[in-house]
């Protein structure tokens, strides 16, 4: 029998607390245990009820959502999901949270009071249900930022700055944000290869991401523009509800974003960037699948060592991973030559350039 799932909900407004709860309630496996109406309240319904899962609102009175997740993970670790509007500023705090150690976000489809949050219920209750089996990271173990400079000195010695046509593909999905800021932050101004990301994530939030990414990190990142030409050196985050694919016009790389039919339930697509790739010729390709829920980029790395058998496919270890569904699925192809812990892929990266 399937254990019960605790829940403690966090919003400063009655109406979300209630319809969220109810939409909890709603399955078997779920129990909301407490309500709270900001942060502080939740931390001290934290310690009385001991939920498995909570959610936050990112904007609340007296303790807000960013303040309290920090508290969290520094006293309490729990797997926290954070509930955030779809402005600016709500993306640019959403980002943050994923940052501070939040499990995954849900947008509200219309603002901070969304009358039409049934919208979401289903993703609730999986990332609910999902948030669940994480296991949370030990207490004070998030790292202190670094200077750009400390984070991909060290890599230097394994890079030899040669000028190829080496291009790298990485796909993930919950626990991406901050895998993507661990690599990332730590390849050096020298690395040459052009960088293809698709990160599952809804629009508006993934320039919020690619922001945050380009602010700490030594290399160029951007949210990718269609039609825009490809320049070495620099990370393309694929828009969210854009596919993102790659293309060879009169010898230069350019970028392809379009709005067709999601694949295998995503949009943008893992497997479709990868597809791209695999029809590039006269250059070296590395694939890197990160920490995901399903199966996405599997097809692809398929289509990749068809087309090209020298291509280097790399997944993140079940160790690190904080969902271990899409590299789990890319090993069982059968496919992968390298299995590394996130804090070795960027030397596992720059190892093959």
């Amino acid at each position: 029998m399937n254990k019960m799932v605790k829940v403690l909900v966090t919003d400063d407004s009655l109406f979300m607390r209630k319809i969220i709860s109810d939409f909890l309630n709603a399955h078997p496996q779920i129990s909301v245990v407490a309500t709270a109406k900001n942060g502080q309240e939740a931390l001290e319904k934290i310690n009385e009820f001991s939920p498995d899962v909570v959610t936050l609102d990112v904007e609340m009175p007296v303790l807000d959502g960013l303040s309290t997740l920090e508290n969290i993970m520094t006293h309490n670790p729990l797997p926290v999901i954070m509930l955030s509007s779809t402005t600016e500023s709500g993306a640019v705090n959403t980002i943050k949270a994923m940052e501070l150690g939040a499990i995954d976000f849900i947008p509200k489809p219309s603002g901070s009071i969304s009358l039409d949050l049934y919208k979401v219920k289903e993703e609730l209750i999986e990332k609910v249900l999902l948030a669940s089996t994480v296991i949370p990271p030990k207490k004070n173990s998030q790292k202190t930022e670094r200077t750009k400079s400390e984070n991909s000195k060290k890599y230097l010695k394994v890079f030899n700055g040669k000028v190829d046509n080496t291009i790298i593909g990485i796909g993930t999905s919950t626990g991406g944000p901050r895998a993507l800021q661990e690599i990332l932050c730590s390849l050096p101004k020298q690395t040459v290869a052009p960088i293809f990301i698709v990160q599952h994530m809804p629009p508006h939030f993934t320039k919020s991401l690619a922001n945050r990414l380009n602010s700490v990190s030594e290399i160029t990142v951007v949210e990718a523009v269609h039609g825009q030409k490809v320049e070495k050196g620099t990370a393309y985050i694929a828009p969210g509800g854009l596919h993102m694919e790659v293309a060879e016009q009169f010898g230069d790389l350019t970028i392809q974003l379009s709005e067709t039919e999601p694949f295998k339930g995503h949009r943008p697509s893992v497997n479709k960037l990868f597809y791209s790739l695999s029809l590039l010729r006269n250059y070296k390709k590395i694939a890197v699948v990160m920490t995901g829920m399903g199966t996405d980029g599997t097809d692809g790395i398929l289509q990749l060592k068809k087309n090209d058998e020298s291509t280097v496919i790399i997944a993140e270890s079940e160790e690190s991973s904080v969902i271990f569904g899409m590299p789990k699925a890319a090993i069982q192809t059968g496919k992968v030559d390298e299995i590394v812990h996130l804090q070795h892929v960027t030397n596992t990266i720059l190892k093959y350039i």
